[in-house]
């Protein structure tokens, strides 16, 4: 699928910075890839008993505590989800993983779950289903993109250690 397409279709345009492969935010970090805007760490996420999955975008840096997160969410043990969960729900690789995967949940059953430490950000770094690039969707590109998809953002205070 050529993302930038689909986006161009929903008249979302944003820049689209290449780069050499970052499957994680360690990688941009010691390549020192600097990009404008807000970086995000996307973690996919599965309830204890694989039923419930969702996608978790928060800060770089942060130690996101999942024990207090599935409390807090009303899930039962909150663990990351396999490589085969991640190709089977959001249709990419780990290393891959991005907002801009839900467009291939058309089944619309993961759940996407922002850090309310992002909500002034803008200009987020998102994988084009691919690492080897970055694309840098505005706040309202995001919320309209996520429209186009069917996935309602849910803003929460991401707990951490």
């Amino acid at each position: 699928m050529d993302i930038m397409a689909r986006l161009a279709g929903w008249q979302i345009r944003p820049s689209l910075i290449e780069h050499p492969p970052l499957p994680t935010c360690a990688d941009a970090d010691r390549l020192l890839v600097n990009r404008p805007g807000t970086r995000l760490k996307n973690l996919f996420l599965r309830d204890n008993y694989g039923r419930r999955h969702a996608l978790l975008l928060t800060r770089p840096g942060k130690q996101v505590d999942l024990k207090a997160l599935s409390r807090q969410q009303g899930w039962s043990r909150l663990g990351f989800a396999s490589a085969e969960r991640l190709q089977r729900y959001l249709g990419v690789a780990p290393g891959h993983v991005s907002v801009l995967a839900l467009v291939n949940d058309v089944a619309q059953q993961v759940e996407l779950w922002l850090d309310e430490e992002l909500k002034d950000g803008d200009d987020f770094h998102c994988h084009p289903l691919r690492n080897t690039a970055t694309v840098l969707l505005s706040r309202s590109d995001l919320l309209r993109f996520t429209g186009q998809t069917g996935h309602t953002p849910l803003w929460l205070p991401v707990p951490s250690f």
